[in-house]
């Protein structure tokens, strides 16, 4: 089971539905869910935040899109973002977007959107498998 779930779409009824299937499926204590990502990435550096065991991130966002995520995260956390798994999430299939996903060692699988339920189980197996994050 994943403790803690952090959830980052700027599509708000994506990221409902997404939610939704997450706590129907039992697969996940508490979702922290993030319109903007950088209201994510302030969230993680908080002192007090929870321990995070995987991250749901879109690719395509205003502002600060997934992979300028992973680079603010990294630089801003260090390694305590690089021992979190993300799994990222896209409406597209694009090659270039999987190849620029491989770049980023954190980076655990990337699927596509919407979220399914053999989808989210394949990363709770994932993380189960890889233990929980650390810091």
């Amino acid at each position: 089971m994943i403790s803690n779930l952090m959830l980052i779409d700027d599509n708000d009824l994506d990221q409902k539905m997404c939610a939704r299937l997450i706590q129907r499926s039992g697969l996940v204590g508490e979702v922290h869910g993030f319109l903007m990502a950088e209201d994510a990435l302030d969230f993680l550096a908080e002192d007090a935040a929870p321990r995070i065991d995987a991250i749901l991130l879109d690719i395509n966002m205003p502002r600060m899109d997934g992979f300028e995520f992973l680079d603010a995260a990294a630089t801003r956390l260090g390694d305590r973002f690089q021992e979190i798994p993300v799994f990222m999430l896209s409406t597209s299939e694009a090659c270039t977007d999987k190849a620029q996903a491989r770049d980023y060692d954190m980076v655990r699988g990337f699927f596509g959107k919407p979220l399914d339920s053999s989808r989210l189980a394949r990363l709770a197996e994932i993380v189960e498998r890889e233990g929980p994050a650390t810091g």
